[in-house]
């Protein structure tokens, strides 16, 4: 560990099958005022929104609703989101559902009182909020993205064609608690389930290919990762398998808390070009990311061979006798593309609806990050991108 940094989490996690009861622990701590955030209504066919409702109503809470909070929650809803929010002279907002939903209430929260646009100050010039701050508490019905124990926040800007995600720096804009019951997320489809996986297993890789030292946080990585192969093969078989989910679940969290960052640069340039075809095709984020991921990690790898060794041996068993470096990491790429084929995950961008013609303007839309083994610049990215068809 060569770097110096700080480390703080605040937020509670409220973790298992009866975390619920927790709710009425945390309501006194807020106002009267709660904004009630969820996304299509799945959360009404399955009781979880009526078991909401009733503990916000013992608690003598008066609820708004912003309901309908998209996949990939767009600017526009945002709006909608900030407005009602002001009406109802919110103290607290409580986000019910999977990432977006969390990411959607950060990004309302940090907005409310802003007295600039939002999307000009946040996601283009990327300032930290200055204004005051309404809390989020978040319970989680999906997982994948981490964002109940981060300060990340993704949104569409549908009319430019931006997918952007800020991480705030401010430990106030992460929930103040976060309730995880992996009963939850036992009647999501199959494509949900495996997308908020590869998320997942993502979100390790962004942090761990990176930098040459010799850093704990790799090695935290390289048990998480181990982690989610393990239960991803059984959930992938038993989806009811409690255990299964409920380990994926804790580990989702963990992958993007940012523990696994400390003393490292990291990476993102999956993120960013599957954002770009989020951005396009409004395909579930964590196929974007399968879909990305191997064409763009067989370009960097020469420039970062010695990580993408130790990945293929520490994290896929690959037997390193008698081979190459070369051999050993393109071998562990090979054990990972098996992997992402077994669980069904999309393998290209041609299947999300991308074409060929459609390339250059996906370039243009791909932030590029510094911290990875080989910084892209725009040819890079249409190679990748023309692989990834």
């Amino acid at each position: 560990m060569l770097k110096t940094f700080s480390y703080c989490n605040p937020t509670k996690l409220y973790f298992g099958d009866d975390s619920m009861k927790y709710l009425s622990r945390e309501l006194p701590k807020y106002g009267k005022n709660v904004l009630l955030i969820y996304g299509g209504g799945s959360i009404k066919k399955n009781g979880i929104y009526d078991e909401v409702v009733n503990i916000l109503k013992e608690n003598g809470k008066d609820i708004a609703e912003v309901s309908g909070v998209m996949p990939n929650p767009t600017l526009n809803k945002l709006y909608e989101g900030i407005e009602i929010a002001r009406k109802h002279d919110t103290d607290l907002i409580l986000a019910v559902g999977g990432g977006s939903v969390c990411d959607y209430s950060k990004a309302v929260s940090v907005s409310i009182n802003c007295e600039n646009d939002p999307w000009q100050e946040y996601y283009l010039d990327f300032k930290e909020p200055t204004c005051k701050i309404v809390p989020v508490g978040c319970i989680l019905t999906m997982v994948g993205t981490g964002s109940e124990m981060n300060a990340g926040a993704v949104i569409t800007n549908t009319d430019t064609k931006m997918k952007i995600g800020h991480v705030f720096r401010s430990e106030e804009i992460m929930p103040k608690f976060s309730i995880l019951n992996p009963k939850y997320t036992l009647t999501l489809p199959h494509y949900q389930m495996v997308a908020g996986i590869y998320d997942i297993f993502n979100h390790i890789c962004e942090q761990y290919f990176s930098g040459t030292d010799d850093n704990t946080s790799d090695y935290i990585s390289e048990g998480l990762m181990r982690s989610v192969i393990h239960s991803s093969r059984i959930a992938n078989k038993d989806p009811q398998n409690y255990e299964a989910r409920s380990n994926i679940m804790w580990t989702a969290t963990w992958a993007l808390n940012t523990l696994i960052a400390k003393g490292k640069t990291t990476d993102w340039m999956v993120h960013m070009l599957g954002q770009a075809v989020g951005a396009h095709t409004n395909a579930t984020h964590g196929m974007t990311l399968a879909a990305v991921s191997l064409p763009y990690y067989r370009y960097i790898m020469p420039y970062g061979l010695e990580k993408f060794k130790r990945f293929a041996v520490s994290v896929w068993n690959v037997d390193p006798s008698g081979k190459s470096d070369e051999q050993i990491a393109n071998e562990g790429l090979e054990t990972m593309a098996d992997w992402m084929k077994e669980l069904g995950l999309v393998m290209n961008i041609s299947e999300l609806g991308v074409t060929k013609e459609m390339i250059p303007s996906l370039a243009d839309s791909t932030l590029i990050m510094k911290g990875g083994y080989k910084v892209l610049d725009r040819e890079d990215i249409i190679k990748i991108f023309n692989e990834c068809l």
